[in-house]
């Protein structure tokens, strides 16, 4: 007898955890049921309350919800970035200054954390650290263009800046990067300012691909014909 109620309790259990964590799932397509997740339950129901807090709760809320969601996801990017931007929201600068550090650190392929790591390092006015920033947007295909090409303009307007030496770099001392970057590079960078780290790249030992320098000299003329000029002396130096 005492072992069939076992039994049945032990069902019971078993349904109401399977229950949980399918409403928990549920949740991620339909916010509204976040509320009836048990809290041992919440992880999509978490982010959900946490996304919630964050646009209309008080920003103390917001924190508190972020807190949790970090203690049930600490490994991803993206809730401490929820949890850094309640902070801040909250007025709590220096948690959130290093909670976002944190966050950028750990997400390399989170844009959103690299955004707000850039934003930060331009407001400081460490041009070197927002460089870093843009690299690990520019490597990530889901960052769009246009963002790219907004930073690109903030960070390269001259190729003497800080943020081009330490791009140049980059590119220079690494196999895979110089493909990547003409590719989009010169798309989303001041072409003038493209052109010359690309030149400085390849001074500095850079292995460019003749093909692809064929292939965006004629991007780069079309936004800018002194750039197009001298990528085009580059192609007629480097390439035979």
């Amino acid at each position: 007898m005492i072992a069939r109620i076992i039994w049945q309790v032990f069902l019971l259990l078993a349904a109401a955890v399977t229950i949980s964590l399918q409403l928990d799932r549920q949740s991620a397509l339909v916010p509204a049921l976040a509320d009836a997740v048990p809290a041992p339950a919440r992880g999509f129901a978490q982010a959900q309350l946490t996304a919630r807090a964050l646009q209309s709760g008080p920003p103390a809320l917001a924190v508190t919800e972020a807190r949790r969601l970090v203690e049930k996801r600490p490994i991803p990017a993206e809730p401490l970035r929820l949890l850094a931007q309640a902070q801040f929201a909250a007025g709590q600068n220096d948690a959130g200054f290093l909670t976002i550090q944190i966050a950028a650190k750990r997400g390399w392929r989170d844009p959103a954390a690299q955004e707000s790591m850039l934003r930060l390092a331009l407001a400081a006015g460490d041009e070197a650290e927002a460089a870093k920033r843009y690299i690990a947007m520019f490597l990530q295909n889901r960052t769009e263009d246009a963002l790219l090409e907004e930073f690109g303009n903030a960070l390269f307007g001259t190729a003497e800046s800080e943020a081009a030496r330490t791009l140049t770099e980059i590119v220079s001392g690494s196999d895979r990067w110089p493909e990547t970057f003409l590719q989009r590079g010169a798309r989303v960078l001041p072409p003038r300012s493209f052109v010359q780290i690309v030149r400085s790249a390849h001074a500095s030992g850079a292995a460019f691909n003749c093909e692809t320098l064929k292939a965006v000299a004629p991007r780069v003329t079309a936004r800018d014909p002194e750039a197009g000029a001298m990528i085009d002396a580059l192609v007629a130096g480097s390439c035979p």
